[in-house]
C-alpha cells in the first residue's frame, strides 16, 4: 500500500506541476491594459512666437486609453483625450505688434485616436521592472469648440497694414472648424511598480491640416498650419499578469 501511495503522490505532483505550468502560460500572458494620464496641452501656431509652443498659457489634458497587446513589441492603443488649448498675443512684449494685435483664443478639444505603440525593448510580456521606452503614432479626430477674441486689437496701430485688417475681416466671417483630422506621434517611458501597475510619462505632438485651430489665419500667418502637443504622466493597469492556480496541499 505504501508503494502505491507513493506512486500516486509522485503521479499527482507531476500532473499538478504540468497543469500549473500550462495554466500559467495561458493566464500570465497579458493581452489587455487600461490607463489614465493627466497633464497639459500646448498650442503651437500664429499666436505665439515660441517654436516650442505657448507654454505661458498651458491647457489641461486628460487621457483615457485601452491597450491591446499584440506581441512582445507592439500594441494597439485606443485613446480618448479631453482638454483645452489657449494662447494670447498680449503675453509677448516682443515684437511690439503682438501686444497691439492682442488676438487670443480658447478651444475645448475632445480627441479620439488609434495608435500603434512600439515597445523598443520588446518586453510587453516580460518583467517590466526597468525603465522601458516606447514610441507611438497613429491617426485621430479632434472635435474643437473654438472661442476667439480680437476685441483688444489696436486698429490705429495697424492703420497702414491693409493686409492684416483685410485678413481679420475675412477671418471674422470664416466658419471655424468643428472636427479636424490629426496625426498624433510621440515618445513615452513606463516603469512597473507592481505585477499589474505601471507608471508612465509621455510627450506627444499632433499634426493638423488647418490654420484655424486658434480661429485666425488670414490676419496672422496663413502660410503655416496650427499644431498642438501634450505632456502627461499617468498609470497603466495590466490584466492577466503573474497570476496562476496553485495545486492543493496533499496530505499523506
Amino acid at each position: 500500500m505504501k508503494v502505491i501511495s507513493r506512486k500516486a503522490i509522485v503521479f499527482s505532483l507531476i500532473v499538478c506541476s504540468y497543469y500549473n505550468s500550462a495554466n500559467a502560460q495561458i493566464v500570465t500572458t497579458p493581452r489587455h491594459e487600461i490607463g489614465f494620464s493627466g497633464g497639459m496641452f500646448i498650442y503651437q501656431g500664429d499666436l505665439t512666437p515660441q517654436k516650442a509652443g505657448a507654454f505661458k498659457t498651458p491647457g489641461i489634458a486628460i487621457n483615457l486609453f485601452y491597450n491591446r497587446l499584440l506581441s512582445r513589441f507592439f500594441s494597439l492603443r485606443t485613446n480618448l483625450a479631453f482638454g483645452k488649448l489657449m494662447a494670447d498675443d498680449a503675453n509677448y512684449k516682443s515684437p511690439e505688434w503682438r501686444e497691439q494685435r492682442a488676438f487670443k483664443f480658447v478651444a475645448r478639444t475632445t480627441e479620439i485616436s488609434e495608435l500603434l505603440v512600439w515597445n523598443i525593448l520588446g518586453n510587453n510580456y516580460g518583467d517590466r521592472k526597468i525603465l522601458s521606452p516606447y514610441l507611438f503614432a497613429g491617426i485621430g479626430v479632434s472635435s474643437l469648440r473654438i472661442n476667439r477674441d480680437w476685441s483688444h486689437t489696436n486698429y490705429d496701430y495697424f492703420a497702414n497694414d491693409s493686409s492684416m485688417l483685410a485678413g481679420l475681416a475675412t477671418d471674422s466671417t470664416y466658419k471655424l472648424p468643428g472636427n479636424i483630422p490629426v496625426i498624433p506621434m510621440g515618445v513615452g517611458l513606463r516603469y512597473s511598480i507592481s505585477n499589474k501597475l505601471s507608471i508612465m510619462a509621455e510627450a506627444s505632438y499632433r499634426y493638423t491640416f488647418t490654420d484655424y485651430v486658434d480661429g485666425f489665419s488670414k490676419s496672422a500667418n496663413p502660410g503655416n498650419k496650427d499644431f498642438y502637443s501634450s505632456y502627461t504622466i499617468g498609470l497603466i493597469y495590466t490584466f492577466g499578469k503573474n497570476s496562476s492556480l496553485d495545486c492543493p496541499i496533499m496530505k499523506y
